[in-house]
Formats: structure tokens, sequence, C-alpha cells
């Protein structure tokens, strides 16, 4: 078999696809090794904790390896896929079967390299790790296994294993806890969130290395508190019967949180607990706002866009800002400075299979009524189908958010991280109200405006959201006040 140098062997490396991001899931491979790719070709789809995103390869060649499998959570810098070009693609193409079956065939020895992933390079190599501070044995003590798992682990080799035991089962010893304990990157990033210490786990996978489930039995098995307290110390009183050590699945589901999800949670909380939030209430009666949106829908001009309440709603807000320039502004806490926008980048909150995401539309105090039901469109239908990019999430100064689509009259929004201002808007349906000196049905909803109040005081977002208000109540004034 033809073998390659390293220098034809390019490593990809997982990019930064947003701003200061440092880690993504990898969602699905489109190659596999053997593969021919070129330049600008998709190899992988990932999830940043922003968005899924589609990555391509940047140079031409032969898929040589995949690091890591779909579901593997990656930090940013490291290599993902390594691709042979040049004079590396030829050897690269042959069939990997026949990798396989060598490997089959003829005992690996231990001091080289051996194919453990399907298209793992076989060729044999003069130099040697070096040994990691710590370890205390050879790799040669190690199953050759062992050893390449190890490395792939990103760790040096482990203490030599105890002696074989007898082949009748016994209960599990406590792993040694000198060495690092092996482990495959997602089931240490899942043992760091669950605050599970890998060296108490009890290891059940293939030399020794510790799996997912490992992790989840540590979790839900009770701690060894009496046996570990100092003799000296009185032991302390046995847990509470009804206390659960572990979770029924047949009545209970566990979803991990990672992702949007995750990110989105960390946004959240961050953002109630430094920005002090003020929310406002007004309920306004939109008849003539309802009346408008199908008039417009009638309208050649906006034939294939997507007219509706939002719409509308939209456009007030942006004359609110216009009237009331103030209220578009951030919190510089470096500088503690407020910094005023010049400019509006409407977000628009949207629900999706991945979890809550905040995608903007730039610059869209610039655009016409036409113009923004098409930004409106379009930031809708991206989102839906999952392919909305980190830089559409990015920079956004005042945001809507549309509870009444689930029929819910109002809420109190929290902020969005960095920007000032964020209006809900209700469920717009039909209520008793005093119009020209007579009860009558109108069509009628609840806007609440949460606002930081570290940059607007109560006089200011009142005049915003009244001013909203007063242009779904008159839409007339888009006119007079635009």
């Amino acid at each position: 078999m033809t073998t390659m140098t390293d220098s034809s062997v390019r490593e990809f490396k997982m990019p930064d696809v947003g701003e200061g991001l440092t880690e993504a899931e990898i969602l699905k491979w489109y190659v596999q090794p053997g593969d021919t790719v070129t330049d600008g070709q998709v190899v992988c789809e990932v999830e940043t904790a922003k968005a899924a995103v589609e990555l391509p390869i940047p140079y031409d060649g032969v898929v040589r390896e995949l690091h890591f499998p779909e579901g593997t959570t990656v930090d940013v810098g490291t290599s993902i896929i390594a691709v042979a070009v040049g004079d590396g693609a030829a050897a690269a193409a042959e069939p990997v079967q026949e990798a396989v079956q060598e490997a089959v065939a003829e005992e690996p020895k231990p001091e080289g390299r051996q194919p453990v992933l399907v298209g793992y390079g076989v060729s044999t190599s003069s130099t040697k790790r070096r040994p990691r501070k710590g370890a205390e044995a050879p790799a040669a003590a190690q199953t050759p296994t062992a050893a390449i798992q190890a490395e792939l682990n990103g760790h040096g080799p482990a203490a030599p294993a105890a002696p074989a035991a007898p082949a009748a089962p016994a209960a599990p010893a406590a792993p040694v806890t000198g060495d690092r304990p092996l482990a495959k990157p997602p089931v240490r990033k899942l043992a760091k969130d669950l605050g599970v210490d890998l060296a108490t786990v009890v290891p059940s996978g293939p030399d020794g290395i510790i799996t997912r489930e490992d992790v989840h039995a540590a979790v839900a098995a009770p701690e060894p508190a009496q046996a570990a307290a100092p003799r000296s110390e009185p032991a302390a009183p046995a847990a509470s019967p009804s206390a659960p050590t572990s979770y029924d699945t047949t009545r209970e589901t566990r979803i991990p949180v990672k992702g949007v999800r995750k990110a989105t949670a960390a946004a959240m909380v961050g953002s109630a607990f430094t920005a002090p939030h003020v929310t406002e209430f007004v309920t306004v009666d939109v008849t003539r706002t309802m009346k408008l949106v199908e008039e417009l829908k009638q309208d050649k001009e906006y034939t294939g866009l997507r007219v509706n309440p939002l719409l509308l709603i939209a456009k007030a807000l942006l004359v609110a800002i216009k009237r009331n320039p103030d209220i578009n502004a951030s919190w510089d806490e470096a500088a503690q400075e407020i910094v005023v926008k010049h400019y509006v980048n409407l977000g628009i909150a949207a629900a999706t299979p991945r979890g809550l995401i905040v995608p903007n539309i730039k610059d869209a105090h610039a655009q016409t009524l036409p113009q923004l039901a098409g930004s409106l469109g379009e930031l809708v239908s991206t989102a839906r189908e999952g392919k909305t990019s980190p830089a559409a999430m990015q920079g956004g100064t005042v945001t809507i958010t549309n509870v009444g689509v689930f029929g819910v009259d109002t809420g109190t929004p929290i902020l969005n991280p960095g920007e000032s201002a964020i209006l809900a808007v209700g469920a717009i349906k039909l209520q008793p109200w005093v119009h020209k000196g007579k009860v009558k049905p109108r069509q009628a909803t609840t806007l609440a405006l949460s606002f930081d109040h570290r940059l607007v005081d109560g006089e200011l977002g009142s005049k915003v959201l009244a001013d909203v208000a007063a242009v779904l109540e008159q839409p007339k004034r888009l006119i007079s006040w635009a």
C-alpha cells in the first residue's frame, strides 16, 4: 500500500463560526474516509450556541480520517477532519476496505500506529510520542487498542492494568486515581456538566474506557460520605429513604441542554441579573390596524409578501424609536457609558425546533413597508428551516416577541443581552370596548415593553410604548409621524 507523508495531509480545524464561540457539536457528516472533496464543498453540519451551520472544506483532496463521530461537541481550533492533498491524495484514495482487512489479518505491533477508525492511516512512524508527565509505564504495557484510544482521547498512556480478573464476574473495584481516566471528549464534557469526577467513576467500556452510562450511574449512585469521613468525626446520619437516588426512565425523560438552548439559558440568566428590568403595559384598540392589514393583502405591491399584524407592529415600533431615539441604546460596562445607536437592527424572536433564536433585520429603520414585509418573511422562513446564520443573530438593538400566536394575552419579556428594550405583543381578539360613547366589540391587544432602567427612565419608556399604541390605534400616523 502506498504511504503518505505528513506534509501531504491537511488538518481542517473547527472554525469560530460565530463571534466568540468556543465549541460546536457535529450534527452530520456529509463525507466519509476515501471520498474526494473539492474546495468549497460542504463536509459537515455543526450546531453552535447560536445556530446550525454547514462547514465547507477549504482545499481539494481525499478524506483520510474523520476525527470525531456525529453528536460530539468539539472545541474551536480542534482538528475534525484530515484530508490528503497533492501527491498524498492518490494514496488516500486506495480502498478503505484494504486497510481494514490488513488490520484484521495482522497482529498490530505496539510500537506503530494502528487503525482504530475506518480510514485511519496504517503506516508506521519512526518518531516516538513523548510520554506525558505523570505516566509511570511505557506504552508497551498497554494493549495496542488502549494505547491508540488513549492517544485519540488526547492523553498519554495509562498506568499498567491490574492482573487479569478471574472469569467469574466480580464486584467492580474503584479506579486508580493516580492517572487520568480514559474517556472520550463527549463523556468528559458530560461529566463536567454533571459535576462528576471521572477519577471516581468505575469504567465498563473496553480497555477501561468510561462510558456515558458509567457517568450517569455515578450520578445516580449514593455518595460514600460515611466511608470517606474522618474516623475522629461521627458518621453523618443516613439519607432519608424518600430521597430518590435515580430516576424512573419509564416516567421521566432527561434532555441534555446544549447548543441553542444552552446559550439561551445562559444569556437569559445573565440578562436578568445584569440589566435592571422594568416592564410597562398598555391595552389598545387595533381594529383599524387589522382593517389595514386586510387592505394591504389585496394591494398588488404586496403580492407574494408576508402581510400580517406583526408587519404593522414592527413599523409602529420603528416610528416610535424615530420619535424617541434614546431608547435605541446599549450599556458599555467597561467605559460606564450609554451608547446611542443611530440605526435599528430589529430582532424578531422565533421559536424553532432547536430552541428560541432572535435573528434581526439589519437597518430596519431605513426600509419601506414593502421592504420590511419581505425582510420579515425571509427571516421567518430561514428560522423555520434552521438555516439562520450566526451573523443574522448578532448586533440587534431592540426586539419584538409575539406571544399572541400562542393565545397568550401578554408577558414580561427578558431583554436580549446587549439590547435596551423588548416589546411583547399579546393575542389580538374581540373585547368589549367603549367606542364613540358606546360599548362595542373591538379588536384589542395588550402590549408589554421591558427596558433596561440603566439606559431608559420611566418617562422615555412610557413615551415609546404610548407611541406604539397610538400608531396601532390610528395607522394613519404612519404617514404623519414617519
